[in-house]
């Protein structure tokens, strides 16, 4: 798909429209309401709805297609993601009204770096088509690593600070209180960072984390930088709203990090059959209707085996936790006896 200069730029600028509206809504700090998250979920969706039909129509169905695919698939590892800014959330205190505030100032750093990224993907893919094996490896590996990590009983209770959010608090220090939506303050006549300007720079630097898997997907359903920075857009835009609807039901998709390893282990051998293809190996190519189907497939099938298994496992919760009020009160009534007697 070619795209000029001018389109990129209107894009830009229409994306840095759509942020600067969803800033000014959540300008005051406030706790965000199921019904507001809600009803912002959907307009960020069928925004991007409209940005893919319009694709369709003035551009062409493959590239129409390609967005819808790298959207989702985004859109289902940024859920994943939801995961860590819970943790980080809780590593850091933040109060329930400032959350909107950090998540849509670390989105949005997330955002540049992820462009950043794509840049330079886009750079590596067009001087090196053998970089497709790597990504395709890199990608069927960290399948397999969800899968061990999702069949291991350990879990990841507490967010560890990563090596540059370390240095930077060493650097200019932090305060030992939240104050108010303030980034700096003045202490001992020290400019000195604030926990929620630390916790904003957490959730974008740890971004560039997931970034190292979901850039690579998407670059395996799509060439198209254009393609590849808009879906990126649209799925991290709505994530802030995302986090506040599915926040509680996320401990409930016990199946989403099976799902994600067999999403991308697919993109993965997507990447792999293109790497050989354009090496003039004959081996069939996997298309972007197909990729929608199974993406679309595994996600469905993987909610509804989380909720169905969520469900069982509360029902046998709450008959242990029966027997053990039951074994109580016989213990207590064993009690009585022996002192009546």
């Amino acid at each position: 798909m070619d795209v000029s200069w001018t389109l990129w730029v209107l894009t830009i600028l229409g994306l840095c429209a759509l942020i600067s509206v969803d800033f000014l809504i959540g300008r005051k700090p406030h706790d965000v309401s199921i019904k507001e998250a809600g009803i912002w979920t959907i307009v960020w969706i069928v925004l991007a709805a409209l940005f893919g039909i319009g694709l369709l129509v003035f551009g062409t169905s493959q590239a129409s297609g390609e967005f819808f695919a790298g959207f989702i698939t985004e859109k289902s590892l940024s859920v994943d993601n939801l995961f860590v800014f819970v943790l980080i959330m809780a590593k850091f205190s933040v109060p329930s009204h400032l959350q909107q505030r950090v998540l849509l100032v670390g989105v949005l750093i997330a955002l540049v770096l992820r462009a950043i990224f794509i840049a330079a993907g886009a750079a590596i893919i067009a001087s090196f088509s053998w970089v497709f094996y790597i990504f395709g490896a890199f990608l069927i590996y960290t399948a397999w690593k969800l899968i061990q990590e999702a069949r291991s009983d350990d879990e990841e209770e507490e967010f560890e600070e990563n090596r540059l959010l370390k240095s930077i608090e060493n650097r200019f220090g932090v305060a030992d209180r939240y104050h108010g939506t303030k980034l700096f303050i003045e202490k001992n006549g020290k400019r000195i960072l604030t926990p929620l300007m630390v916790v904003m720079l957490a959730i974008g630097t740890t971004d560039v984390l997931f970034a190292l898997d979901s850039i690579p997907a998407i670059f395996g359903l799509t060439q198209d930088p254009y393609i590849v920075f808009t879906a990126n857009a649209f799925a991290l835009m709505g994530l802030r709203q995302l986090y506040f609807l599915i926040g509680g039901l996320l401990r409930k998709l016990v199946h989403l990090s099976y799902g994600l390893s067999i999403i991308l282990g697919f993109i993965g051998v997507k990447l792999v059959l293109h790497a050989l293809h354009e090496n003039g190996v004959h081996v069939p190519e996997i298309s972007i209707p197909f990729s929608l189907t199974v993406i679309c497939g595994v996600l469905i099938v993987t909610t509804i085996t989380s909720l169905i298994a969520s469900k069982k496992q509360a029902e046998r919760d709450a008959a242990e936790g029966k027997d053990d009020q039951d074994k109580a009160e016989g213990k207590d009534s064993e009690g009585k006896a022996d002192i009546e007697a």
